[in-house]
C-alpha cells in the first residue's frame, strides 16, 4: 500500500506510531490506512473468513428439523435479549371505531418486561375466527410515524398528513392494513423502539441508542426481533384469529422484520417480505446505504454472520409459505444480493421438496417501493396460501 493517500482517505497509524505496532524501523513503516467508503480497506479478507458454516447444506446437521432447532438458537444466542414467554401481555383496548368494513382498535401491551407498547388492531365484520397478518412498519427517513405509516391514524389529527404523505410516496397512496382487513384478515401492527409513540429518534439517536445497548449487555435488534416474535404470538392466540393462519407481511425493514419473524416463531405460517433479502456479502460493498451505521443497528445481530448468511436465516422458516419481492432498480440492494440470496432460498425449499411454497420475485423497472399491483399480488398469495 502506498504512502500517497487518494482523496478522502484517512490515515490513523503512521510513522513512528506504525513502526512501533508493526514492529518495524521508523524509516520502514507502512501508513495504515482505515477505511474504503466506511469500509475497512481489509474488508475483503474478512469476507473471506465467512463461510457460513452452520448454513444448511454445509452445517454438519443433515437432519432438516433438529439444523432448524439449532440454527434457531445460534441466532437467539445473538440476539442478547432473553426471551420473554413468561410475560403477561394485558392487553389493554381503547379508542374502538368503525372503519371500511372492520372495527378499528388501539391495543396497549407487554411484548417484553420492560415496557407497554401500543398497536392498532383491526377486525374484519363477521363471525370469525379470521386469517390474521402481523404487519410490520419500515424504518425509512420518517420517526413520527410508524405503525401510521401502514394504518390510517384515526385516532390522531397530528399524524394524518405524514402518514398520507408516507403511503402515497411507497404505496401508491393505500394503507395496507386498511386494505387488508377490508379483505377479510384481523391486522396488528405496533411501533419498533425509536418510532411513533415511541419516537421519533433521528438517525444519530438511534446508532446512540444502539451503543448505549451494546453497553448495557443487551441489543437493539435483539429487542425488536424479540417484539416481533411476541407480537405473534399475541396475534395467533387471540379468539378472533384462527391461529393456523397467521401471516407476517412488511416493507423494507419491515420485510427483514417479517421473515425474521417467521424464522423464529411458529406462530407464523407464511410470510411476505418486500424490499428486503441480499447476500450479506453482496451488500458489504463501498457505496451501499448499510455502511452508514445509524438505521442498520436495527438490523445488525452481531457475531451471527460468522455461523450464517441472510438468506440462511431466513430459511429457518422452510419450508412454511414464503413471498420475496424485490425492485430491479432498489438502490438499497444490489441486484447481485437479491440474486445470490434467491437462489439460497431455493436451494433450501427445493431440499425439502417444497418449491412450490417459495416464490421470489423481482419487479423490472422499479426501485424501492411497495406498490399497488406488489400489494394486489402479495393478497392474491395471502389468500392462496392460507
Amino acid at each position: 500500500m502506498s504512502r500517497a493517500e487518494p482523496p478522502n482517505r484517512r490515515t490513523f497509524v503512521t510513522g513512528a506510531a506504525a513502526a512501533a505496532l508493526l514492529g518495524t524501523a521508523p524509516g520502514t513503516a507502512r501508513a495504515a490506512d482505515l477505511v474504503d467508503g466506511n469500509l475497512p480497506d481489509f474488508h475483503q479478507a474478512l469476507k473471506d473468513e465467512l463461510n457460513f458454516p452452520l448454513a444448511w447444506g454445509t452445517s454438519p446437521v443433515r437432519d432438516f428439523r433438529a439444523w432448524r432447532r439449532a440454527a434457531r438458537a445460534t441466532v437467539e444466542e445473538h440476539l442478547l435479549v432473553p426471551r420473554q414467554d413468561g410475560t403477561p401481555y394485558a392487553p389493554d383496548h381503547r379508542e374502538s371505531s368503525r372503519g371500511d368494513g372492520c372495527t378499528r382498535e388501539l391495543v396497549t401491551l407487554s411484548l417484553t418486561r420492560y415496557e407497554r407498547v401500543r398497536a392498532v388492531l383491526l377486525t374484519p365484520d363477521g363471525p370469525g375466527p379470521f386469517p390474521a397478518v402481523l404487519l410490520l412498519h419500515d424504518h425509512g427517513a420518517r420517526f413520527d410515524i410508524g405503525k401510521e405509516k401502514l394504518v390510517r391514524p384515526w385516532y390522531d389529527d397530528t399524524r394524518l398528513a405524514s402518514a398520507e404523505a408516507w403511503a402515497a410516496k411507497y404505496f401508491g397512496g393505500r394503507f395496507v392494513g386498511d386494505e387488508l382487513a377490508r379483505r377479510g384478515y384481523v391486522v396488528l401492527c405496533a411501533d419498533a423502539l425509536g418510532w411513533g409513540d415511541r419516537g421519533p429518534l433521528a438517525y444519530d439517536q438511534q446508532q446512540a441508542l444502539a451503543s448505549n445497548f451494546y453497553n448495557l449487555g443487551s441489543s437493539l435488534a435483539g429487542l425488536m426481533a424479540r417484539e416481533d416474535a411476541r407480537a405473534a404470538r399475541f396475534l395467533a392466540g387471540l379468539d378472533r384469529v384462527d391461529a393456523r393462519r397467521v401471516a407476517a407481511v412488511g416493507f423494507s425493514m419491515g420485510g427483514y422484520r417479517a421473515w425474521q419473524t417467521a424464522a423464529l416463531s411458529d406462530d407464523i405460517a407464511a410470510c411476505a417480505a418486500v424490499c428486503w433479502m441480499t447476500g450479506l456479502k453482496q451488500m458489504m460493498v463501498p457505496g451501499n446505504n448499510t455502511l452508514r451505521g445509524q438505521s442498520s443497528y436495527y438490523m445488525l445481530h452481531p457475531g451471527l454472520a460468522r455461523h450464517l448468511d441472510i438468506p440462511d436465516v431466513a430459511s429457518i422458516a422452510a419450508p412454511r409459505p414464503m413471498f420475496f419481492l424485490d425492485g430491479e432498480q432498489d438502490p438499497l440492494f444490489p441486484a447481485d444480493g437479491v440474486r445470490a440470496a434467491y437462489a439460497r432460498l431455493r436451494a433450501v425449499w427445493a431440499s425439502r421438496h417444497a418449491e412450490e411454497r417459495l416464490r421470489t420475485e423481482t419487479w423490472p423497472g422499479l426501485g424501492h417501493v411497495f406498490t399497488q399491483p406488489m400489494q394486489d399480488e402479495v393478497f392474491g398469495w395471502l389468500d392462496a396460501v392460507l
